[in-house]
């Protein structure tokens, strides 16, 4: 189990308590300091229903796009190299359980897939 995010987000943190408090064994990749690669993001995008869901469109790093790069962002091509590039564009936590990738903060789906 991979936990993916910042190690001083908020939701990251929400997250990362619930799996503590379920003790259940992870490792955390901080995005920050360990990096998230183009690769690594086109290998969460091929896993997803839909690769939009790792746009974290209500941060302040999406603010502070332009509307030329918001615009970049409707494109798998050249969203996900934006994000590559600003890593906070990635909605947090992303977990990976081996088999299937979460995204954001939901008990349920932890409760569903991780317990």
């Amino acid at each position: 189990m991979i936990i993916y995010g910042l190690t001083n987000c908020d939701t990251v943190k929400k997250a990362r308590v619930w799996f503590d408090e379920h003790q259940i064994e992870y490792t955390f990749h901080d995005i920050r300091s360990q990096g998230l690669t183009l690769e690594t993001l086109k290998q969460f995008a091929a896993r997803l229903e839909d690769w939009q869901v790792l746009l974290n469109r209500k941060g302040m790093t999406w603010r502070k796009l332009t509307p030329e790069q918001q615009q970049l962002c409707t494109k798998i091509e050249t969203a996900l190299p934006l994000i590559a590039q600003n890593r906070t564009l990635m909605k947090r936590p992303v977990i990976d359980n081996g088999t299937v990738l979460l995204v954001g903060f939901d008990t349920r789906a932890y409760e569903k897939h991780c317990l």
